[in-house]
């Protein structure tokens, strides 16, 4: 389900974030939209992604999903137009991360299975948690070639 995790040290780099908050049941349509909100409001500037579309979730998703969606970017954006979308920065961080690949109603599982290997390592985690969306349902039908990789920020030790 998952490849086998390592840890690694990320480094910072400019991103453009879009806060969501919503319920379980809604995050489908809140992700369609706030991804072509994103999009829009880096279009508006005369700017693209400079890698792949991630949410940093502020909590592990409850009943509700509270989190910010992101693109990286080349250069530090100004605010969108509507004051949705705004300049942040992926921190430099030590993390443990891991790919999954398949369906993203199964990223539930493959989160429990990455926290199993992350406690056996005794590591200690952070309250919140990245997903990187590698590829997806843009990249075709066969969710067995969707990949996400999940980001665990750790403690210093």
């Amino acid at each position: 389900m998952i490849e086998t995790p390592r840890i690694e040290r990320l480094a910072s780099r400019p991103v453009a974030l879009l806060p969501v908050a919503c319920t379980r049941e809604e995050i489908r349509q809140a992700m369609g939209r706030s991804v072509r909100a994103l999009m829009d409001a880096l279009a508006a500037q005369g700017t693209s992604p400079d890698g792949p579309l991630f949410t940093h979730h502020l909590r592990r998703p409850t009943d509700t999903f509270e989190f910010h969606l992101g693109v990286p970017v080349g250069a530090p954006v100004g605010p969108g137009p509507d004051g949705g979308m705004r300049p942040g920065e992926w921190p430099a961080m030590q993390v443990a991360r891991t790919e999954y690949r398949g369906r993203y109603e199964d990223l539930p599982r493959a989160w429990e299975a990455f926290r199993q290997w992350i406690d056996a390592q005794a590591l200690q985690p952070t309250q919140d948690v990245w997903e990187c969306y590698l590829t997806g349902p843009e990249t075709g039908g066969d969710p067995s070639a969707w990949r996400t990789e999940l980001i665990q920020p750790l403690r210093p030790a």
